[in-house]
C-alpha cells in the first residue's frame, strides 16, 4: 500500500520478493549517480579496479565483518546469480562426484537446493517436511545422517511455506546455510558454518548482489571442471 507524504508517494512492500530501501540510500544514490566522489562518473560505471571502488568494496566487506563478528580466517565474497547459482556452487566447490552431501528439506527453497546438488554428487534427503506440505521442521535427532557427509545444507527461513529454524543445527560437517531471508536480522555464530550465502534482496540491498561467507579451510576443494568463476 501507499504512504503519501508532503512530496511523493512510497509504497511499503511486504512481499517475500525484492525488499524496500530506505528512502535516505536512495536519495543518496540518485544525488551520486552523475557525479560518484568528484569522479564524474557513476559508481555503475567507475572501473572495478579503479582505487575508489576498491576502497568501497572493502568498506562494505569492514562493515559486514563488524556486524555479524565475520572471524579472520573466513573470506567474504560479493557475488551474482543469485542464491539460486549457489545452489549449484557449494556442491561444485565442495564436494567430487562421489561424495555424499546431505540436504534437509524443509520447504521449497531447500528442496531446489537438493535438486541441483544432485546434478554433481550423491545428494541424500536426510529430513524431509514434505510430507506435511512443509509445515514443519523434522526433530534434529531423527534427521538420517550420512557417515562421511562433504557437508550438510539446511535453508533457516522457507518464506514460501513460512518455516524457520529458531537453532542453528549441531553437526560434525561443515554447515552450509541458504540465510537469505534471514541473513543481518539477527546476531549469528558465523564460526559454526563453512558456507553462509544469501541474496541481497530480502534483507541488505538491491536484487542482483548475493554474498557468500566461506570458511578458508574448506577452499581448493571444487571439483574437476567446476567453472572458474
Amino acid at each position: 500500500y501507499r504512504k503519501d507524504t508532503s512530496d511523493m508517494s512510497r509504497v511499503y512492500n511486504f512481499s517475500a520478493g525484492p525488499a524496500a530501501l530506505p528512502l535516505e540510500v536512495l536519495d543518496t544514490i540518485s544525488g551520486d549517480i552523475p557525479d560518484w566522489n568528484g569522479t564524474g562518473m557513476s559508481v555503475m560505471e567507475v572501473s572495478h579496479r579503479s582505487k575508489e571502488f576498491v576502497e568501497l568494496a572493502a568498506r562494505c566487506e569492514a562493515n559486514l565483518r563488524q556486524l555479524l563478528a565475520v572471524p579472520d580466517d573466513y573470506s567474504v565474497l560479493w557475488m551474482q546469480g543469485g542464491a539460486t547459482l549457489q545452489m549449484a556452487m557449494v556442491p561444485l566447490n565442495l564436494a567430487g562426484p562421489d561424495d555424499t552431501v546431505d540436504y534437509v528439506q524443509t520447504g521449497s527453497w531447500g528442496k531446489k537446493a537438493f535438486g541441483e546438488a544432485r546434478k554433481f554428487c550423491n545428494a541424500r534427503v536426510i529430513a524431509d517436511a514434505s510430507d506435511k506440505r512443509f509445515t514443519y521442521i523434522p526433530e534434529e535427532s531423527n534427521w538420517d545422517r550420512s557417515e562421511n557427509a562433504a557437508y550438510l545444507h539446511y535453508t533457516p527461513n522457507e518464506t514460501i511455506g513460512g518455516v524457520e529454524f529458531h537453532w542453528v543445527p549441531d553437526v560434525p560437517v561443515p554447515l552450509v546455510a541458504d540465510a537469505s531471508s534471514t541473513i543481518l536480522s539477527r546476531p549469528l555464530d558465523v564460526g559454526r558454518f563453512g558456507v553462509i550465502y544469501a541474496g541481497a534482496q530480502k534483507n541488505i540491498g538491491p536484487a542482483g548482489l548475493t554474498l557468500v561467507i566461506v570458511d578458508r579451510a574448506l577452499l581448493g576443494r571444487a571439483a574437476d571442471g567446476c567453472p572458474a568463476m
